[in-house]
């Protein structure tokens, strides 16, 4: 008898199977499909012994001290700020939008303060900011957001950024200063050894039994357990009973040159007539010296795995009608998946993190009782 089956070996499924088994003393069976560990996380060396992620760049960037201190019992890190070029009409230039990037694609020398006149010049007044397409244009102009955002947005979900929630714009910031670093955060590093290496060490423990490639239905009722945490898709759990959930996927093709370096930093956006949405070279990001270079190149798609929920009116109103089945059961539903929200790492992490003190707040008398039983 396991006292907890987790469904996923994601970050939120592996925080909790970790927790759970070095603050309780509990027994964990972690099953998942994949045949692997870290979720989309996941890196590997390739054949050209290289490490790459598999499912695209995971760079890790939070402010949450707790968060930083939590995933450090559990690997070293390796510093390391992201920064991101767009090619647009030819050129390469910083996304997000900065000094530079006006300056390079116009041919410009703005200041700070001109740069801000400039935006300011070309703006639409959105009397309510509702879509993607509202943020962008209340913010930058038309121009620019044809130039930058339409294209990619179109091509990563699917559909034109006038459908979409403001949220999948609001993310991206527009800087006035040289500042080209993709995201802000005070800490920014990859974990040393990789992904890979970091859920190994959370998950060994001798109370954590961990199973691959088997789909939890195959043994949810063969395998006793007495608690279940789900961190895969709502819809799925509940067999689609009200309707599927739209998820946008990629499909990824990896590729090693025979030549040191294809591009000057780990990941190039290309948001205007491609079919890729980008390409990440993985030495940037791990610090790795090698005579040969990996690449990926992201496709995004309607079929494969689900990566992303897609943000739009409906589908968040049918989100709400599982949630609303979701609380009625025993079952705890973490993770992006689980919660139909795009979260960052750290974000999943700290979920999982406050799941699991609530479940130490509503099941400390197990814990009473198992220590008053002794070994």
């Amino acid at each position: 008898m396991f006292d907890w089956l987790i469904v996923g070996a994601g970050f939120a499924g592996s925080v909790l199977a970790e927790r759970l088994a070095s603050q309780r003393g509990d027994t964990v069976l972690l099953v998942d499909r994949r045949s692997h560990i870290g979720g989309n996380a996941f890196d590997w060396y390739d054949e050209a012994g290289i490490l790459v992620h598999r499912y695209g760049p995971h760079i890790f960037h939070t402010n949450a001290a707790s968060i930083v201190a939590y995933l450090s019992q559990f690997t070293d890190w390796r510093p390391y700020e992201h920064r991101v070029l767009a090619n647009v009409d030819s050129q390469l230039v910083p996304i997000p939008i900065n000094l530079d990037t006006i300056n390079r694609l116009y041919g410009l020398d703005l200041t700070s303060s001109e740069m801000e006149a400039f935006l300011a010049a070309r703006r639409e007044n959105i009397a309510e900011v509702r879509t993607a397409e509202d943020v962008v244009v209340g913010t930058v102009g038309r121009e620019l957001y044809e130039k930058f955002f339409r294209g990619y947005t179109r091509k990563q979900w699917g559909v034109d950024p006038s459908q979409l929630s403001k949220s999948v714009t609001a993310r991206v910031p527009t800087r006035t200063d040289r500042d080209d670093r993709y995201f802000s955060d005070s800490f920014q590093s990859m974990p040393a050894g990789g992904y890979t290496r970091m859920f190994e060490r959370m998950l060994a423990n001798p109370k954590i039994k961990v199973i691959l490639q088997t789909d939890y239905r195959e043994i949810r009722d063969v395998i006793p357990h007495r608690r279940l945490i789900y961190t895969g898709p709502i819809d799925e759990f509940f067999d689609f009973g009200l309707g599927k959930l739209p998820y946008r996927s990629l499909r990824f093709e990896h590729v090693t040159l025979d030549r040191p370096q294809f591009q000057p930093v780990a990941v190039v956006n290309y948001p205007q007539t491609e079919a890729f949405t980008r390409i990440t070279e993985y030495k940037h990001l791990t610090g790795q010296h090698h005579p040969k270079t990996s690449l990926t190149y992201e496709y995004p798609t309607d079929k494969g795995d689900p990566y992303y929920p897609v943000p739009r009116p409906e589908n968040e109103a049918l989100y709400k009608q599982y949630e609303a089945l979701a609380s009625r059961s025993e079952t705890l539903f973490v993770g992006r998946l689980a919660t139909y929200r795009y979260y960052n790492m750290d974000q999943v992490v700290g979920q999982a993190l406050a799941t699991f003190a609530r479940i130490q707040k509503a099941h400390a008398e197990d814990t009473l009782e198992r220590r008053a039983a002794g070994p």
